[in-house]
């Protein structure tokens, strides 16, 4: 597999500290360790291991993984095992993804009254859907689910 041209450990080499300086004020301390993990992600910082072919004796140096779920390196081989594991639960049938996202201008009322903001996205798009599936000319399916996504772990924290 060839490597990228860049990756995100390198934008976050190159520019992270001045971020960090730029923003300290409103960045978390899991925030912070995930920019630190990543940075320091299969670099001497973690240490590493020497790998010895049995065969011809080559030897390559491999540094250690940060092991965070952020990562996007360490968490490929995850990321693509669930997907296909996932893949043999789907139903023969059409889906439909739907995204509905909240205006950045109300992300800071969001982040302060969550729970009132996000029922009201998940009821206002499940109303939408409901809607837009009772038109058969528009949408042929008729079950819906909805998943909140958010940048952090505890969303009613």
């Amino acid at each position: 597999m060839t490597r990228p041209l860049f990756e995100v450990a390198d934008i976050i080499r190159a520019h992270g500290n001045s971020f960090i300086e730029k923003n300290r004020s409103w960045l978390t301390w899991l925030q912070l360790r995930v920019l630190i993990a990543i940075e320091h992600c299969r670099t001497a910082a973690l240490g590493g291991h020497l790998d010895r072919c049995c065969r011809c004796g080559y030897e390559a140096t491999s540094f250690n993984s940060c092991r965070s779920r952020h990562c996007p390196k360490c968490q490929t081989n995850a990321r693509n095992k669930w997907l296909a594991e996932r893949s043999k639960e789907l139903l023969p049938v059409r889906y439909v993804h739907v995204v509905f996202t909240i205006p950045h201008e109300l992300s800071w009322l969001a982040l302060h009254n969550k729970k009132v903001v996000y029922d009201l996205l998940f009821r206002s798009s499940a109303a939408t859907l409901l809607e837009i599936a009772a038109d058969p000319s528009i949408l042929e399916p008729r079950s819906v689910s909805s998943v909140c996504s958010t940048p952090g772990d505890r969303i009613f924290s």
